[in-house]
C-alpha cells in the first residue's frame, strides 16, 4: 500500500471514530484514458471534507455534492459513472474521452477498517471483500510469505481489493551515502529505517521522516522483521556490521538485498558468507556491487543508481549489465 492510500484509510478510521458520517469511493472500472488507476479511493466526510483522489481533481467536486445530497442517506453502495458521453468526459476534464466508474460505500464498517489498518501496521497482507448488494465487507488474510499481486476484482456482485504494508527500506549504516539513499527512497514512497550502532552518527540523522534505530543491524532486522515488501541495503563498508545484517536478510523473503563494495570485495564477501549457514542460492540473491552500473562517482549519483536497481527489482524488471 502506498502512503496516499494508507493516509486515506487512517483518515477514514479517524473520522468514523469521531462519530462523523463518511462515504468511501473506489475506482472500479475505467475506459479510455483515466487520471487514476483502478483501486484508487477517497473518503468523503458529511461536511464535504475529503482525503485521497479518484480522478486527480476532475470529478471530486461533483462527487462530493452527490455524496452529500444523494448517497450518504442510502444504506447500500451506489455505482457512479462519469464520462459516459464525449461531452460529459469533456465537462469533467477526463482526458481522451475517458470513463470512470466508482463504487461509493455510504456506510463503511469501522470495525473492518480498524482491523485492516492494524493488520497493515503489522505487515500482514489482506483482501477486503465488499458485497455490493448489502455493503457488508469481510477481511481475508493472504499468504504473508510472498508479496501478492495488486489484485482488484469487481464483478458487479463484489469488490475485492488486496492490501499490503508500505514498501520499506532498511539502510545499514548512517553515513553520507545513506542519507542520499534515504532521500531518494522517501521520494519513491518507501518507509525508511536506518540502522547503526555507532553513537557518532546519531546527530546527523535527526530527521522526522527517517526512523533511526541504534543497535546491531542483525538484531534490529530480526526484531522488526523482514517481508516481501522490504529492501535491505548495507552501506557501512564494515564487514562486522554489513555481513551480519546480510546473513539475516539473505535468509529472509526480502525482495531486495544489496551491499556496497567493489567486485573484489563482493567476491570476498560471498566467500565469507558461504562459511555460515547460507546456501549458494541464498548468496546469489545478493546484489553487489549495489546499484546499476551507470558510472556513478559522487554519493548522490551512487544513490540514484542504488534506487534505480531497487525499483527495477521491485517491479521485476530484468536489467542485464556487467558491473565490472
Amino acid at each position: 500500500m502506498n502512503s496516499t492510500d494508507l493516509s486515506v484509510l487512517k483518515t477514514a478510521v479517524a473520522w468514523l471514530q469521531a462519530g462523523q458520517r463518511v462515504a468511501i469511493a473506489t475506482v472500479v472500472q475505467t475506459w479510455g484514458s483515466s487520471p487514476r488507476p483502478i483501486g484508487s479511493w477517497l473518503v468523503i466526510r458529511e461536511d464535504g471534507q475529503v482525503a485521497g483522489s479518484v480522478s486527480g481533481g476532475c470529478v471530486e467536486d461533483d462527487l462530493i455534492r452527490r455524496v452529500q445530497s444523494e448517497i450518504l442517506p442510502l444504506s447500500k453502495p451506489e455505482l457512479v459513472v462519469y464520462g459516459v458521453s464525449q461531452a460529459e468526459a469533456a465537462r469533467f476534464g477526463l482526458p481522451c474521452g475517458g470513463t470512470l466508474r466508482l463504487l461509493v460505500e455510504p456506510r463503511p464498517e469501522l470495525a473492518i477498517l480498524e482491523k485492516l489498518l492494524d493488520a497493515i501496521s503489522q505487515h500482514h497482507v489482506l483482501q477486503r471483500v465488499v458485497v455490493v448488494a448489502s455493503g457488508q465487507s469481510t477481511l481475508q488474510t493472504l499468504n504473508p510469505s510472498k508479496a501478492p499481486e495488486q489484485t482488484f476484482i469487481f464483478d458487479e456482485q463484489r469488490m475485492v481489493t488486496s492490501y499490503g504494508p508500505r514498501w520499506r527500506m532498511f539502510i545499514i549504516g548512517a553515513g553520507q551515502l545513506s542519507l542520499y539513499v534515504a532521500d531518494f527512497a522517501l521520494a519513491a514512497d518507501f518507509e525508511v529505517i536506518v540502522i547503526d550502532p555507532r553513537e557518532e552518527y546519531i546527530e546527523g540523522l535527526q530527521r522526522a521522516e527517517i526512523r533511526f534505530v541504534q543497535g546491531m543491524p542483525d538484531d534490529v532486522l530480526l526484531e522488526l522483521g523482514l517481508d516481501p515488501h522490504t529492501a535491505v541495503v548495507a552501506l557501512t563498508h564494515d564487514p562486522k556490521l554489513d555481513d551480519m545484517a546480510l546473513l539475516e536478510a539473505l535468509k529472509s523473503n526480502a525482495f531486495y538485498v544489496g551491499a556496497l563494495g567493489s567486485m573484489t570485495n563482493t567476491r570476498k564477501r560471498k566467500e565469507r558468507l558461504l562459511q555460515f549457514d547460507l546456501n549458494q542460492e541464498q548468496i546469489d540473491r545478493l546484489h553487489g556491487p549495489v546499484g546499476l552500473a551507470i558510472g556513478a562517482l559522487t554519493p548522490p549519483e551512487m544513490a540514484v543508481s542504488i534506487m534505480a536497481e531497487v525499483i527495477a527489482v521491485k517491479y521485476q524488471v530484468t536489467i542485464t549489465q556487467n558491473k565490472t
